[in-house]
């Protein structure tokens, strides 16, 4: 491989997150979209997924509007991603903001050695609860 072509490659880690943000334009959430990616030990992408109702919910357009109010009835895109995998079967997992407490502790459950996120996310606990597993977790930008 020439050293120019090298140059321009995108690393793994770019490439997980790109294709987080990929899937975070399929949330149908006007306000967040959030995606997440997770690949195996070498580096296959296992599964894409974002976040959103359930597959077929029909809601009026006023739902998006009170935050607080729809976050109860959404899924996660960490929370969507792990229904796509077995335990242990994913190394890397890329998500387009710094998982929630509950997701960072599904995502430990599941064996997932590394977390890159884009975005914080504020009240999190996220960096305790991954460090406490002993997940390595990065912020790209």
């Amino acid at each position: 491989m020439s050293v120019e072509l090298e140059q321009k490659r995108l690393s793994i880690e770019r490439y997980a997150m790109e294709l987080a943000f990929a899937a975070a334009k399929r949330s149908e959430d006007p306000y967040v979209q959030v995606g997440a990616v997770a690949l195996n030990k070498d580096n296959r992408v296992v599964g894409c997924a974002y976040n959103g109702l359930a597959s077929g919910v029909k809601v009026e357009s006023t739902f998006w509007e009170n935050r607080d109010e729809r976050r109860q009835f959404m899924f996660h895109a960490e929370q969507n991603l792990c229904s796509l995998f077995k335990r242990g079967q994913v190394e890397l997992v890329a998500c387009t903001v710094l998982p929630c407490s509950c997701c960072a502790t599904l995502l430990c459950s599941h064996g997932v050695k590394r977390v890159l996120y884009f975005d914080d996310y504020q009240g999190s606990r996220a960096k305790d609860i991954f460090a406490f597993h002993g997940v390595v977790l990065e912020q790209i930008q």
